[in-house]
């Protein structure tokens, strides 16, 4: 049947019709705020290449969270830079490290904030790698005790959730088993199962000062081609006991979190990452797009893809619009 008996336009007639019909609608608390947190006091220093992006100093870290909570977004995941870096990335696991010290900060502020906790150790590293070096490559199985060290460190700071980045393979069990010999049995882990080796994360490694120093991520991190390979993380991380899994970047990969979310049952998350936030903000600021208007066209066609949450720069700006 068709027209004239159909005219789908009836139910674009006004704003309220449109509203009350829409299939996907975003709210503040679909969001996960970012936030990257350095040594020192009343450090607010703006990141070049991420428009309204700071590091931040501990103090300005809690008051960041305590606004994003003041506009209903109820998570934020810390990246701590530390002063000093090395090839073992102590800083990472140590339990007066950067980022240990910002958790306990948010949480003694706000405590119903969820704050998690990202595991992994490029920004610690010298080389800039997510792992140990040996033999000038990143070794998997000698990196899974440094992970589970800084999940242990940070779950007993008091992150509320645990997610580990990295791409070793077994990280997942590696770090639910050392939770679980400290007593973290209710940290829940949100795996960054389907990472791929983007080049939208450009503006991440100048916020996080995480560049490798030699080669590329592409040893562990999956080939953009690849979606049948997304699965089989999927699948491994589910089995290893990750309760909560994510698909990393979120604009060019959409059709990647649709899959997911049909395969599995558990709560899926995206990275609408830096060089995306980046790309809007410089189309914005010549003014060749509205750039509120694409920002909730974009989160919106995340969520519509099969995402339940989103972490994503955007957070505090797309609150407010809500």
């Amino acid at each position: 049947m068709a027209f004239p008996i159909h005219r789908p336009r009836r139910l674009r007639r006004s704003a309220v019709l449109r509203d009350m019909v829409r299939e996907t609608s975003l709210a503040p608390s679909d969001f996960i705020y970012p936030l990257f947190v350095v040594e020192g006091r009343d450090v607010r220093r703006p990141i070049s290449s991420m428009p309204g992006i700071f590091n931040l100093s501990v103090e300005h870290a809690v008051a960041e969270a305590k606004q994003a909570k003041a506009l209903g977004v109820p998570s934020i995941i810390l990246f701590g830079i530390p002063e000093q870096k090395d090839g073992r990335a102590t800083q990472a696991y140590a339990r007066d490290g950067i980022v240990q010290r910002a958790i306990r900060a948010v949480k003694e502020a706000v405590p119903e904030m969820q704050v998690i906790a990202d595991v992994c150790l490029c920004e610690y590293t010298d080389h800039g790698h997510c792992g140990v070096i040996e033999g000038g490559h990143v070794a998997n199985d000698a990196t899974l005790p440094l992970l589970a060290q800084m999940a242990v460190t940070c779950a007993q700071a008091g992150a509320d959730i645990i997610a580990p980045s990295d791409m070793m393979d077994g990280r997942v069990l590696a770090l639910r088993k050392a939770m679980d010999e400290v007593g973290q049995v209710d940290t829940p882990i949100l795996s960054y199962a389907v990472k791929y080796a983007s080049g939208f994360y450009g503006p991440f490694r100048e916020a996080a000062q995480s560049a490798p120093q030699f080669g590329d991520r592409r040893g562990y991190q999956m080939d953009p081609g690849n979606a049948r390979e997304a699965l089989h993380e999927l699948a491994q991380d589910l089995a290893e006991g990750a309760d909560m899994v994510m698909v990393k970047p979120a604009l060019s990969y959409l059709d990647i979190i649709h899959r997911v979310k049909e395969r599995c049952d558990v709560p899926v998350a995206a990275y609408n990452v830096s060089g995306e936030y980046a790309m809007l903000k410089a189309a914005a600021q010549n003014g060749w797009v509205d750039g509120d208007r694409v920002m909730m066209e974009i989160l919106t066609s995340i969520k519509r893809a099969g995402a339940d949450l989103i972490l994503t720069y955007h957070a505090l700006e797309a609150a407010k619009l809500l």
